[in-house]
């Protein structure tokens, strides 16, 4: 008989960019049967496309569940919404259980996606019309591919899930042939990089044309296989004895008990070798120059997230960043549309402090200059002019200028003059002018857009070179902590940042596996901020129950200055272990007696 497959409804949203619509800015018909789907291309890319559709918008935040979008910024101890319907609030002080609907819209549309891409894998070979083989082999690949990210992403959320295989179970099959048991995570790992290893060489190491930047490419499926491994070394998952009674009714262990070094050395090893084939020749660390043609580190930190499909760019999704560039857009009461906007997307003091000073020291480092108290004149490296600024806020790090929008700070957007943005109580930005306001005295700058926010077509990056680097020598360090790649990477993030390596200007370099670690650490909380990496991080490395528990501190934004530069909390964050998973949805357990739930749900 013929089954009938559904076509999930979700519009190609995130796949905007002009340079895309040919092969992205279609949308399938209702339904279609698998003989009509595959009888020609245009049809099996639609249905293609539909699959690519899955892929997170992972900065759209206060829309968690659609397009997959995420709670990964404002639920980690780096920022914090305004807004009460932003289910990232409701996470900080732990009001969600297994039937909180946001939980489950992971499960359902990456769900939705493995099992559309293994349809897809199952019948393009069927397709005789208008298609060559070359294109099947890359279209296959590309399905091969997507399937092993979602079950990537699945990992990282819900922790061991149920692996598919390649079989297409139709629709009406009965109950009882759908209930699985969850795999082990070994074996979710041991399948996505396989996966990723046989579609890597039939996918394009650049992009085929211009009209394909948004597709996947070489190096973007072996990226995922590196943080697939990377995942499967890190504590959560290698040797967690907190899981020790996560098992399958027959009483098959989910997380291995047993901590394995090797699993580190196999992440190196993975990136090692992207390393190798990929840098420079396809991809760099970006570097730009100011107009006098001098080597700007505050230009490159901020224009890496800006310059669109730039060579530090390994993986970005092109979208509508509207939603996004209004939360980062302060609200500027009185000034232009084009510069006013919420402000609502709040930098907690944990990340302000965690940055460097300009000289590459903490700031709990005696010789950093770091002054806690009082103001001094100090001119930002993107004003033209010097203001007076809390003493906290001078001499940092230019990462810190280009990621924190502070009180008295001139807006990055001069069309229409300049606008200086104040945060403290009934200042223009600050609470009790609007309903939208910073709920920390701190607005997250980084992505800003340079012109009017509301023009919202761009790129989002959601995985470059910097951010491999990091991970490479986070592994390295756990099994080889002598290898000379760990500073010599660590020191080139730090160069391109504009500030000291360990080693130069008299910087110790870290004494030991665990100094580097904690090295590492910080250099990634502050080099990847606000891009949906630092919820991860402490949820894998086990440190959540410390960073995302008790008072969350901010500046008191009910007050007018210099009462606003008192810091105090705005929240009791709530955090314990069974917080390292989302639950798996409550309905799905119930009707399957086969999957286990996750521990403390």
């Amino acid at each position: 008989m013929k089954h009938k497959y559904f076509w999930p409804g979700f519009l190609l949203l995130l796949l905007t960019l002009p340079a895309c619509k040919k092969f992205l800015d279609q949308v399938p018909n209702d339904r279609l049967t698998l003989e009509e789907t595959f009888n020609n291309r245009a049809t099996a890319e639609r249905f293609l496309a539909s699959v690519y559709s899955m892929i997170p918008r992972e900065w759209s935040q206060r829309f968690v569940g659609n397009s997959n979008s995420g709670p990964w910024t404002g639920a980690a101890d780096e920022a914090e919404y305004l807004w009460g319907f932003v289910e990232s609030n409701p996470m900080n002080i732990g009001s969600w259980d297994a039937g909180s609907g946001f939980t489950k819209a992971f499960w359902r549309d990456f769900y939705r996606g493995i099992r559309s891409a293994t349809i897809f894998i199952a019948n393009i070979d069927k397709v005789t019309s208008d298609i060559n083989d070359e294109q099947k082999v890359r279209y296959k690949a590309e399905a091969r591919a997507l399937r092993a990210m979602y079950y990537f992403y699945l990992i990282r959320i819900y922790g061991p899930v149920v692996l598919l295989g390649d079989e297409v179970k139709p629709v009406d099959a009965p109950s009882a042939d759908l209930r699985l048991p969850r795999n082990s995570m070994d074996e979710c790992v041991e399948f996505i990089v396989s996966e990723l290893e046989l579609a890597a060489p039939d996918l394009p190491v650049r992009p085929v044309n211009d009209a394909n930047y948004a597709r996947l490419t070489k190096g973007i499926a072996l990226s995922f296989k590196c943080r697939a491994l990377l995942q499967a070394a890190s504590p959560l998952y290698n040797g967690n004895t907190d899981y020790a009674d996560l098992k399958n009714s027959d009483g098959k262990e989910l997380i291995s008990q047993t901590y394995d070094e090797n699993k580190w050395k196999r992440a190196a090893d993975a990136y090692k070798a992207f390393i190798d084939e990929f840098v420079p020749s396809v991809y760099n660390m970006y570097r730009k120059n100011d107009g006098g043609g001098n080597y700007s580190p505050f230009l490159s930190v901020r224009d890496v997230m800006l310059d669109q499909w730039n060579v530090e760019v390994i993986f970005g999704r092109p979208e509508d960043e509207n939603a996004r560039n209004y939360e980062v857009t302060p609200y500027h009461n009185g000034a232009s549309s084009e510069v006013r906007g919420s402000g609502g997307l709040g930098a907690t003091q944990r990340i302000v402090d965690a940055y460097f000073m300009s000289n590459g020291r903490t700031i709990d480092d005696p010789l950093s200059g770091y002054v806690a108290t009082g103001t001094s004149s100090f001119q930002a490296p993107d004003d033209d002019q010097a203001r007076d600024v809390y003493n906290q806020w001078v001499g940092r790090e230019p990462r810190f200028y280009v990621n924190i929008t502070y009180d008295n700070r001139k807006w990055l957007n001069t069309n229409t003059g300049s606008v200086v943005t104040r945060l403290y109580w009934q200042g223009n930005s600050g609470k009790g002018i609007s309903n939208d306001y910073s709920p920390t005295g701190y607005v997250v700058r980084k992505g800003a857009k340079l012109n009017d926010w509301r023009n919202g077509l761009g790129v989002i990056v959601q995985y470059r070179l910097a951010n491999l680097y990091l991970d490479y020598i986070e592994a390295l360090n756990e099994y080889n902590p002598g290898s000379a790649d760990i500073l010599h990477y660590l020191n080139v993030i730090r160069d391109r940042a504009g500030i000291p390596g360990y080693g130069q200007s008299g910087l110790d370099i870290p004494a030991d596996k665990d100094a580097m670690r904690e090295a590492i650490r910080r250099e990634r909380q502050v080099e990847l901020s606000f891009e949906n990496v630092r919820y991860f991080d402490t949820r894998r490395w086990k440190i959540a129950e410390t960073t995302d528990n008790g008072p969350a501190i901010a500046l008191n934004i009910d007050s007018p200055l210099p009462g606003f530069y008192d810091k105090k909390p705005f929240e009791t964050r709530v955090f314990n272990k069974r917080h390292y998973f989302f639950p798996i949805p409550e309905e799905d357990v119930n009707n399957n007696p086969l999957l286990v739930q996750n521990p403390g749900w």
